[in-house]
């Protein structure tokens, strides 16, 4: 099997949807996903990992007294890959600065940062006054979807007639903005 010079390591929370089009589309193609690493046991994207034999370690943040002993044992368990990136996809935590510190990461967020920082974004950016919204890849600080913005993709939200419509082409576009800030970052093309 041939080896990729570039590595990501995948942090993920829930569904996997971002991690899967990463599979599909860049893994193996342009670059290697050499782990994955979720923080919630149940998370359905641990199974799409190993479909394609991706090694998988889960973290669960409740065994975990405080948020800065969780990022520890993070850190250490994405040093033991040496990535050349990691990316949140999905990554339900905050970080603290011990993380951001160490780790070179990439965020992906459902909105127009700095508009919406943390949970209910894609909600809170249709109920907005702003007649545009979309998505937000930056780098990991230490303050809540705060990093440098990489790249964002916009939508006119006057071209879907409701929320779901909204909110599926949301969840489209992010795939593709992480998929390109990776490369964009990496030079995986």
């Amino acid at each position: 099997m041939k080896k990729y010079v570039k590595k990501i390591v995948v942090l993920i929370s829930g569904q996997g949807s971002n991690l899967e089009y990463i599979l599909k589309n860049l893994h193996q193609k342009k670059l290697e996903v050499v782990g994955v690493i979720s923080n919630n046991p149940e998370a359905k994207g641990i199974d799409i990992a190993k479909d394609f034999g991706v090694d998988v370690e889960v973290i669960n943040h409740r065994d975990f007294s405080d948020r800065e002993s969780f990022d520890r044992v993070l850190v250490e368990t994405i040093k033991n890959y040496s990535p050349d990136l990691t990316i949140l996809a999905g990554f339900m935590r905050i970080l603290t600065p011990y993380f951001s510190q160490k780790v070179k990461a990439i965020n992906l967020h459902p909105s127009l940062l700095p508009r919406h920082k943390g949970l209910n974004a894609i909600k809170r950016s249709w109920e907005d006054e702003h007649s545009e919204g979309g998505v937000t890849v930056h780098w990991v600080s230490s303050e809540l979807d705060g990093g440098e913005i990489i790249l964002q993709y916009e939508l006119e939200k006057e071209d879907f007639e409701s929320f779901d419509e909204y909110h599926e082409a949301i969840r489209r576009i992010e795939k593709e903005a992480l998929s390109e800030a990776i490369c964009d970052i990496l030079k995986c093309d």
